[in-house]
């Protein structure tokens, strides 16, 4: 039984999410959509195609919930075609949490979601994230991340109500890189929707996938300033403690 909900499995089944599973995707609709000023057109392409794939954790430690959901994902993402993603909405009930917390919770779970990846990494992308081609693997595709808090206020383009991670199949961008008329102009158009979106500038890590002065892992997690940290916190088949328990 699939695991994972589009639209259509959103509106048939509304009556048996819970309140918060209605209220993040609720808000994740008027974000994106269409009367919004969101940044992300590209994402606003997928979810009025319906080719987003929506998943939910209740409890952010449930670390095998997202790898059963990245694999299942994984498995149909091709079929969707372009402008797919997976949304996976995360509840979390420390209201505490500072940008820190969500940042090393962040990093955690996506170490700790490889300890369910049962296939190789692709041989044609590099292990190590210092690598300018290196992106996050599962299941053998490669996936830009991209995450968003309840604690991101300057950085409107990175808030959400709830903790919320995208996972972005690398060939949604065969179109959009440095090397296409249509790669340069969304870029142009995303970064102006970006600083006209945000209370503060651009982060100047936003740089094209493969360019030798650029590090995706860096675009990942974004702060409110344009500070970036030193070294990637990713580590495979990482084993962790509970945030919940260090956030107290």
């Amino acid at each position: 039984m699939s695991i994972l909900f589009d639209n259509v499995k959103i509106e048939r089944h509304w009556e048996l999410l819970s309140p918060w599973k209605q209220d993040a995707y609720q808000y994740f609709q008027f974000m994106i959509g269409e009367k919004n000023d969101y940044p992300c057109v590209p994402a606003r392409q997928g979810l009025k195609k319906n080719r987003l794939r929506f998943g939910f954790l209740d409890d952010v430690d449930d670390t095998k919930m997202l790898a059963s959901s990245l694999k299942e994902y994984g498995d149909i993402s091709k079929a969707i075609g372009q402008y797919t993603s997976l949304v996976m909405f995360l509840h979390m009930d420390e209201t505490q949490a500072t940008m820190e917390n969500y940042q090393d919770l962040f990093w955690d779970l996506l170490s700790d979601v490889t300890n369910y990846d049962t296939s190789d990494w692709p041989v044609n992308i590099p292990d190590n994230p210092e690598h300018h081609e290196w992106e996050f693997c599962f299941g053998g595709e490669p996936y830009f991340v991209f995450c968003a808090t309840p604690v991101h206020q300057l950085r409107k383009s990175r808030y959400f109500p709830y903790m919320m991670l995208a996972f972005q199949p690398r060939f949604v961008f065969d179109e959009l890189n440095a090397s296409t008329a249509y790669g340069r102009k969304m870029k142009k158009v995303i970064r102006q929707r970006l600083q006209a979106f945000d209370s503060t500038s651009v982060h100047p890590e936003l740089k094209w996938y493969g360019n030798t002065d650029n590090h995706e892992w860096k675009q990942y997690f974004i702060g409110e300033d344009d500070h970036s940290l030193s070294k990637c916190p990713f580590t495979r088949f990482k084993q962790r403690i509970s945030n919940l328990t260090k956030m107290k």
